[in-house]
């Protein structure tokens, strides 16, 4: 109930007229204050009118009034600058460490809008909201998801910041480590941001030249060469541990993970069951080979282009001929091209490219890298998950990656928080229940 009064205090949801002290003074709020999230009162420099004085200073809210001498505000100075004491129940007369009186109030919430509240945070649904978001006005939605699109932007930067100083601070490198992770597709994220750290981004650079060379060290340092990992990995598989593609692998790592003393990762890290064959960790890990074999300093590239279809094709690249026979070492598959498609490329622009450019933007203070990957994330199809079905089957309208990227923060970090209270379409449902509550008690008169 004290969280609830916060919200309503600080939103102003309480019905404005009749507000009165629990001494019968009449109370009206000029501004309820800024949310203090230290130490002290709730909110600092609020203005109050009671009786005929305007009072300037902080509010403290509480479920009960006798909370005030539970939490010794009554010996603590910092108490002192209270103006009014906001209450559920009235239960004792407060004071300040001077011993003068406090002005308590008792915060009636409008019965519309604490069932409003209470319906939004108590619902057992993916989206509490999602029958009501038809109610809210397409501009407004707009605007919350644009806020919402800088916001996972700005998380996504903070982390290529982690992996910034993780990595003496160079680009190159952090880059390289993003990119690998976003070649394991969510399933293998994980496992391949984990073989990229194991694997210095120099020895690639070196052996870009040499394709086998360069498919030996992924392979081999995610542990997919050695014979006793591939019997376990694949128990109930059969390794084709003949097949003259394998053993020249193996014998490249052997020689470059002895020259690099190179300890190479658990295979089972890397997941093959419930993962569609050509999102299998050998294919995706012969892909990023690929990439690197047809460009080398590719962050600089990046930095230096404006178009997307010219970005698309840094990543629409194929594998070597081996594997459009292969998914894996288990046995020959249909002829197929295990190229890039323009699908994976635009994941890969989504996860990697854009936050990328986006964090340049802002480390280095340059405008134009966080326009341009805004922009490119405007001309980005809209993705294709359960989480954007839900928005679109409520009302939603989703244009591009950057609306989606928008609804996966809103679900992620607001819907499956339930923090309903602090998302601006559960605020939006919140304060109309409340106009509508004011018109009834109109009506009423």
């Amino acid at each position: 109930m004290e969280r609830m009064s916060h919200y309503v205090w600080k939103h102003k949801l309480y019905a404005e007229s009749g507000l009165v002290t629990t001494d019968g003074v009449s109370v009206s709020v000029v501004d309820p204050g800024i949310p203090n999230t230290d130490a002290g009162p709730d909110f600092f420099n609020a203005k109050v009118r009671i009786g005929d004085i305007l009072w300037a200073g902080n509010v403290e809210i509480h479920e009960r009034s006798s909370d005030w001498f539970v939490h010794r505000h009554d010996k603590d100075k910092a108490y002192d600058s209270v103006i009014l004491h906001i209450i559920i129940r009235h239960d004792a007369s407060v004071r300040r460490a001077n011993n003068e009186p406090i002005p308590q109030m008792i915060l009636y919430v409008p019965q519309n809008v604490k069932d409003n509240i209470e319906w939004l945070l108590l619902r057992d649904t993916p989206v509490s909201c999602a029958e009501r978001i038809c109610n809210i006005p397409p501009l407004y939605i707009s605007s919350w998801m644009n806020a919402l699109l800088t916001e996972r932007l700005e998380r996504k930067t903070n982390d290529i910041f982690t992996r910034l100083e993780n990595n003496s601070k160079d680009w190159n490198e952090m880059f390289y480590i993003t990119l690998m992770r976003s070649f394991g597709f969510g399933t293998n994220s994980d496992a391949f941001e984990l073989l990229a750290r194991s694997l210095p981004f120099k020895y690639i650079l070196k052996h870009r030249n040499n394709p086998l060379q360069t498919e030996a060290l992924f392979l081999g340092q995610a542990g997919l060469l050695d014979k006793n990992q591939l019997t376990m990995h694949n128990a109930q598989c059969t390794i084709n541990v003949s097949d003259p593609y394998l053993q020249a692998l193996r014998r490249e790592y052997e020689f470059l993970g002895k020259k690099y003393k190179l300890k190479p990762n658990e295979a089972f890290l890397f997941k093959n069951l419930r993962v569609r064959p050509v999102n299998f960790p050998h294919v995706r890990l012969a892909q990023i080979a690929a990439v690197w074999i047809n460009s080398d300093l590719l962050f600089s590239k990046i930095l230096e282009t404006e178009r997307i279809e010219d970005m698309r094709n840094f990543f629409n690249v194929a594998p070597s001929d081996y594997w459009t026979t292969h998914y894996n070492f288990h046995a020959i598959s249909s002829n197929r091209k295990k190229h890039v498609g323009m699908n994976a490329s635009d994941i890969i622009m989504i996860n990697t490219v854009i936050p990328v450019l986006f964090a340049y933007g802002k480390n280095k203070d340059l405008p134009v890298y966080k326009e341009r990957a805004l922009r490119f994330m405007e001309e980005i199809k809209p993705e294709r998950n359960s989480i954007v079905t839900v928005f679109k089957n409520a009302g939603i309208e989703v244009k591009n990656a950057g609306d989606t990227q928008a609804l996966i923060q809103l679900r992620r970090e607001y819907c499956d928080k339930k923090k309903c209270l602090y998302c601006r379409i559960g605020f939006k449902i919140i304060e109309n229940s409340k106009t509508i509550d004011n018109a009834q008690l109109i009506l009423k008169f």
